[in-house]
């Protein structure tokens, strides 16, 4: 059963208590922020003193910050409560809300796999009688906690909406989660069994879409049930014009890291050609999005023959990367990848500015 807003609290398992006095239950009345985090977590310590800065905000209100450390790696649970002491004295000597230590997986369990989440920090808030509020980001308490307290969050439909997103993209998650173990493991009927389940689940997953066209196509090279897997992809990217599938749709025909020797040729182009005068033809995008787009298009009109067309789209790219407002070295590597693609392309040496590119094997862009 999923952990979600309106469920009762779970339990708090907790083996002991390494600040503040022993909180055996939730009371009646009471708010309360739980929080997993760890001390290797570095955004988990980013979020202590605002967590310290609600406590004494919100203390007269009846609200009690509550961290467990869940996931702290030591041999005995012995050794991870002596780190765990000498880290808090060091690093937040005043800290005025109880931390809790558990080592057996109980807390985990009940909490954080109950309710998909996957990472940490991670915020619960329990409401006055005792039920889920809110389970999030810890830097959303800012906005949500006012709303928990007045009792206007847990009927609102922000709160329905983000609970939807949260639970899917958790969902998600796991089972991305059991097809990357599959695949380290080169088993791709347990990888395909395990995409297949999820996109029962979540038929508006784009990223079980694309492992599935994926596992398909170019794990089991089963071209037989994989090309018309990708062809509804295609044409679900296109109905559903949203960018994530169009990128997707197009990076499944034209993954420089795949072989595409045994595709029918002439049925990957005129996929390719669909999507890519579907793409063409959009309006009103942001300069991100523009790049994105035109960087995995070139290789169609490369590979279909039209040479001057993909590296013009290459050259466009290359410009609107140039003025994003990025940070250096995220467009450096961009700039450079583009540069690598065109230099591909032309057969010969490219710069562009101060960076250069020399042609190598393979001349297709990589994705973003």
């Amino acid at each position: 059963m999923c952990l979600q807003t309106n469920s009762l609290a779970p339990a708090l398992k907790v083996q002991d208590w390494v600040r503040g006095q022993t909180l055996a239950n939730f009371q009646p009345g009471k708010v309360y922020i739980v929080e997993f985090w760890a001390t290797w977590c570095g955004p988990c310590s980013s979020t202590m003193p605002d967590l310290m800065q609600l406590q004494d905000k919100y203390r007269d209100s009846g609200v009690e910050v509550v961290a467990v450390a869940a996931d702290e790696e030591a041999a005995t649970a012995d050794e991870a409560q002596a780190y765990l002491d000498a880290w808090l004295t060091e690093k937040f000597p005043k800290l005025n809300f109880r931390v809790g230590l558990d080592c057996t997986g109980e807390m985990n369990k009940l909490w954080m796999e109950a309710s998909f989440s996957s990472g940490i920090p991670s915020s619960f808030v329990v409401d006055r009688d005792s039920h889920i509020a809110f389970i999030g980001h810890p830097t959303e308490l800012d906005d949500v906690l006012p709303k928990v307290l007045d009792g206007s969050w847990r009927s609102s439909d922000q709160a329905k909406a983000a609970d939807r997103k949260r639970i899917a993209e958790g969902r998600e998650e796991v089972f991305l989660s059991k097809i990357a173990a599959a695949v380290k493991m080169e088993d791709w009927k347990t990888a395909l069994s395990v995409v297949e389940e999820g996109i029962a689940l979540m038929p508006d997953s784009i990223q079980l879409r694309m492992a599935h066209a994926h596992t398909l196509l170019h794990k089991m090279r089963d071209m037989q049930t994989g090309l018309p897997v990708l062809r509804q992809l295609v044409r679900d990217a296109i109905d559903k014009n949203a960018e994530d599938w169009l990128l997707g749709a197009m990076y499944q025909l034209f993954n420089p890291a795949c072989d595409y020797t045994d595709f029918p040729s002439v049925e990957r182009l005129a996929m390719g050609k669909e999507l890519s005068e579907h793409i063409l033809a959009l309006t009103g995008l942001e300069d991100n999005a523009k790049a994105s787009y035109y960087r995995l298009v070139a290789p169609y009109y490369y590979e279909s023959g039209d040479k001057a067309r993909a590296e013009e789209l290459l050259e466009l790219a290359l410009k609107l990367v140039d003025r994003l407002p990025a940070p250096d070295n995220i467009k450096q590597r961009w700039l450079e990848d583009l540069l690598q693609s065109l230099a591909n392309y032309r057969g010969q040496k490219v710069c562009y500015g101060v960076l250069c590119a020399v042609p190598k094997d393979r001349a297709t862009p990589k994705a973003t």
